[in-house]
Parts: C-alpha cells; structure tokens; sequence
C-alpha cells in the first residue's frame, strides 16, 4: 500500500510557533509525575544532601577551633581528638556522598526510562496522519539526545544544583556568623554575579534549543538517507548526500560553539567577579587580624565560608545552563507527549461478533489527507461487499485505491459519510478489534529486524511454531526459510535485507495466512515475485480468499479475472463496477487501463485452455 504523505515534510509551522512561546526552566516541572513515583529515593537523596552539606561546613567551625586554639606545644591532646573527630566527619561526608550520587543517579536512570516509554507508547498510537508532517529522525532524536539531557538534569544536575543550593545558604549564614562587616562586603558583589546570569543564561537557553534542533536535523537526514540508501547508490547520489549531511552536521556544531561560548563567558566571568571577592575580602581580613579586631582562626573560617559560597555560586551558575538545555529537552517531549490522539477507541466500544463476518459499506465517504487538503482522496463514494466477496480494486495512480484500504483499518477518519464493519460504524469499534479481524500484505512488505520466525508470528503473536510452519508452507515460504543458515531462527537483517522481494512478499503473506482474517486487504501482493513464485502464491492465496471478504488492490491479470467484481475508481469516485468481460464491453476507463496494463495475450491463452 502506498504512503501517500510526503515523507520529508518538515514539522509544521504550528508546532514550531507554539514551541517558541515557552522555552523558560518551567517546562522542568512536566517531569514531576515520572519523578513522583519515586518519593522515598527523592527523600534518600535529600536526607543524604543535608547530611552533606551539614559535614561540609561544620569543617569550618572545626578549622578556626584548630587555628585559635590548637597549635600550642602543650595541646598535643587536643590535637590527636581533633583530627579524630574530623576524621569521623569526613567518614559522614563520604557516606552522605555515596547515597546521594546512587540516589540520584539511580532516579535519573528511572525517570528516563519512565519518559522514553511514555513518549514511544504516545507516538506508537498517534494516526498516520500525524506522520504526514512529522519526521521520523526527529522524533528519533527526541527520543535520544532528548531524553539524555533529561537524565544529565536528574540524575547529576539536580542533586548537584540542590547540594550548592543548600551550601551556598548555609555558607552566607556562616559567613554573618562569623563576621558581619566581612559579609557584608561579599553581599555587595552579589548583584555583580546575578546580572551575568540572567544575561548570559537567556542567550545559553537559547542557543540550547538551537543546538537541539540542529542535532535534530542530523539524525533526520542521517535517517532518511540510510533508510533509501540502495536508492542513493542506484542514483549515485552518495557525493551529494555527503555534502548535505557534511553541511547539516557543521550547521549542528556551529550551534554547539556558540551555546559553548556563551557557557563559557558566564563560567569565567562569574569565576572572575566572585573570586575576585574573595580575594578583596581576604586582604581586608588579614589587616583586621593585624589590628587584632578578629582571630586568625575567625578569618580562617571565613575565607573557608566564603570559598564554599563562591563554589557554589560558580557551581549554580555552571549548571544553569545544563538546566537551560533540560527545560529546551523537556519542551520538546513534552510537546510530543501531548500531541493529541486522533483515533482512539470510544469509551464504550460496541461488541464485535466473533467470528466476523466481513461485511464493508461505504456510504457517500468523503476525505481529503492533512497534507493534500484541497485535493478530495475519496469523494462520494459508495460501496457495497458482502462476506465472503472477493472484490479487486482498479483505477490509475492516485485514484483512490490505497485510501479505501487505509480508511478499512481506521486510519483516518472520513470527513462527510460512514463506514461500517459487519453493520457498526468504525468510530464505534475499538481500533485493536477492528484491526484485530483484517489481515494486509501491502506492496511493500515490512519486514522486521528479527528472524523469520518472529517475522511471521508478528501476525498472531500467541500462535505455535507449528502454525507458523504451517502459514509458511501455506505461503509457500518454507522451502526457501529452511535454506536459510539458521531455519526459521535466521535473522533477517533491517527491513529484510537478507531476502529477494519475492522472499519478503512471501513472508508477509505467511503472517497474513497465520492471522486468519475475516477481511484480506491484498495491495498488488504478488507484484514483486516472478512468474513461477507467483503462481505458487496464488495457489496458497486461493484457499485463503475463499469465504473470506478480500479486497485487491489489483494491477495484473490473473487477480482481476478471480474476483467476484471489479470496482473501477477514477480520482476517488467509484465510475464502474462489474466482471472484466462486462467492463470490456462497456469501454472507458477500464478497457483503456486494460489495453496498457494487462496481458490481453494471457487472456487469450486462458479462454483457449478452457
């Protein structure tokens, strides 16, 4: 079945603006509810912080005791309990450490994996329609370096954001503590440190996102181009793909450099103005001692104090911007996350009856694609198939063929008319039942990075090895799959790689078979096999099809003359419908496609063997 969305269709234009509107630290707080979960590792790690940062600046306290008072010849006493309590101080400071950095590491690991399923499952369930707009790379990406500079924040910033934080009210306490015309010169500088912060950390918040976006590109285009990669080659297009990725990726490191030039502005200055603090503070203590207005060891523990304050402000600054990328990370999946679901199954889905029966109707469907809103995919059209029917669709390209395939399976929605399954409406059904009870082989078969095996039983998950063996055999697949080095449990390789086409029609065939539809969906299933392959499809198609509804998407011969009724659509309107021999006579649009399409030489030969 054919994809009539544009792949590389950037994102739209709406999703961009309503980005630009909010790229502030509050997008953070959308990760509380993964956090939440997980209060008792949170007050872990917060009882470890205090702990900490209480050992830490009891250091203080304990270096200007030992300066005032310790260094005399007849305190050897003293000094031996000293540095034993200091000892067991910093045993209590090692121990807090260790918890703290599990407790947080161990939280940010969980939180990641909390949200990378939460995105996947958000997207994995969103409309084809959505991915009409969407690239695939970038959601990659936000799936990925996203979710890593989530983990950087809550598994390493945070804590260590928190820690400076406590440090940092805790040392301005001490330091008035202390002495108070000493804090007092060290507060005068501090609206010196808070401008460049809030300067610089707009511009890094900024250039973050820009950062993001280009990696962004990278991984999409990286995507796009190794998914096609034989079509490259075939097009010798390598040299030009290698330009264009070449330019996305210095684009991406030229963003890069300027996010690390702002950081690195913000880190020297702020190391600059609150070192040079200490440094002015310092010299006015060391002139108090000498005028005996403070003890040695009072200045001590204050330029003790006023280093731990100064670290933790050159510390806070530093991770600010790690804070800034996380809130341009959390927007972004945040953004996904909420990206509303189109199909969804209603809150009391009506009651399929099992087994189903097959019945299709459509009635006066109109639909346009998101990306193709002036053009009508089906317009008007009505169909009538009754269980059981074997009906082939035929028209020119873009007709309207593969939308009543992707409007069976509820991926759209139309917009004027209804369609039934079996008498109910599809808004009525739940999506998974309805799904549930249709079997696709498409023109392009998917096939999955897994072995053959897996491959097949994609259809009907909780089905034996036997019944996949025997869909193989039906699908007349198994002589081939036993050929290969591992049987059944030889990986295929990425979409296939390691099959002909012929090979992987086959297989999706098989999955069909194994899934026992009450509707086949067939999109041209044999056009990729070659004459003696497809007559033995066929074959293993024929018992499938019969007294089951199916609908072909039909380009040869050999499908058209099988089916009960041929249905001619021409720019999604149904313009004829009948036997081929009917439609011949009648002329039009079917003859025409006939006489350039179809092999009149085999029918010939077929009436003659009658």
């Amino acid at each position: 079945m054919s994809d009539p969305s544009n792949s590389r269709a950037a994102p739209t234009a709406a999703s961009a603006s309503e980005r630009a509107k909010s790229r502030d630290l509050g997008q953070i707080r959308h990760l509380w509810p993964f956090v939440k979960p997980h209060g008792s590792v949170v007050l872990g790690a917060l009882v470890a912080l205090l702990v900490a940062a209480g050992a830490t600046l009891a250091i203080g306290q304990a270096l200007r005791r030992v300066v005032d008072s310790g260094f005399q010849a007849d305190n050897a006493a003293f000094l031996d309990q000293y540095f034993l309590a200091l000892f067991g101080v910093v045993v209590v400071l090692a121990v807090a450490t260790f918890a703290r950095f599990y407790c947080v590491s161990w939280l940010g690991e969980r939180v990641v994996a909390a949200v990378r399923s939460a995105v996947y499952d958000r997207v994995i369930g969103l409309s084809p329609a959505y991915f009409e707009t969407a690239r695939t790379g970038e959601i990659l990406s936000r799936l990925t370096t996203d979710t890593e500079q989530i983990q950087s924040v809550v598994g390493s910033s945070a804590s260590v954001a928190l820690r400076n934080v406590l440090l940092l009210i805790g040392g301005t306490a001490l330091l008035f503590v202390t002495s108070v015309k000493l804090a007092l010169l060290i507060l005068l500088i501090v609206p010196l440190v808070v401008v460049p912060i809030l300067v610089f950390g707009r511009k890094v918040r900024r250039l973050s996102r820009a950062s993001l976006d280009r990696i962004a590109d990278v991984s999409a285009y990286a995507s796009e181009t190794l998914n096609a990669v034989e079509t490259v080659q075939a097009f010798a297009h390598e040299a030009y793909d290698r330009r264009r990725f070449r330019g996305a990726v210095e684009d991406a490191f030229g963003a890069a450099v300027k996010r690390i030039n702002a950081r690195a502005w913000l880190t020297a200055l702020v190391i600059l103005l609150i070192f040079g603090a200490v440094d002015a503070v310092m010299w006015i203590g060391a002139r108090d001692v000498a005028e005996a207005q403070i003890s040695g060891g009072t200045l001590a523990a204050f330029v003790f104090y006023a280093i731990v304050v100064a670290g933790s402000a050159g510390a806070l600054s530093e991770v600010y911007g790690d804070f800034q990328r996380a809130a341009g990370a959390a927007e972004r999946l945040i953004e996904l996350l909420r990206t509303p679901i189109d199909i969804r199954a209603p809150a009391h889905p009506a009651p399929l009856a099992l087994p189903a029966k097959g019945a299709i109707a459509f009635e006066r469907v109109g639909f346009r694609y998101p990306s193709r809103p002036d053009a009508h995919a089906l317009a008007d059209f009505d169909l009538m198939i009754a269980p059981g029917e074997r009906v082939a669709l035929v028209g020119p390209s873009g007709a309207g063929k593969s939308t009543v395939f992707r409007m069976l399976l509820r991926f759209h929605d139309p917009e004027t008319g209804r369609i039934t399954f079996d008498g109910i409406a599809l808004p009525d059904l739940d999506p998974q039942v309805l799904r549930g009870a249709i079997g696709v082989v498409a023109q392009d078969a998917a096939i999955f990075a897994a072995t053959a095996m897996e491959n097949i039983r994609y259809g009907r998950p909780a089905a034996s090895d036997d019944d996949v063996q025997a869909a193989a055999e039906a699908a007349q697949a198994a002589g081939f799959i036993a050929r290969l080095p591992g049987g059944f449990h030889t990986f295929l390789g990425e979409r296939g790689v390691r099959l002909s086409g012929g090979q992987r029609q086959r297989i999706a065939i098989a999955r069909a078979i194994l899934r026992n539809p009450a509707l086949l969906l067939l999109d041209e299933a044999t056009s990729a096999l070659d004459s003696e392959s497809e007559q033995k499809v066929q074959a293993a198609l024929e018992p499938l099809m019969r007294g089951r509804t199916t609908l072909v998407i039909a380009h040869r011969l050999a499908t058209v003359l099988g089916a009960d009724r041929i249905v001619v659509i021409d720019q999604g309107r149904i313009v004829a419908q009948g036997k081929h021999d009917q439609l011949m006579a009648e002329g039009g649009l079917y003859a025409r496609l006939a006489t350039l399409q179809f092999n009149i030489g085999q029918l010939a030969l077929g009436r003659a063997a009658q």
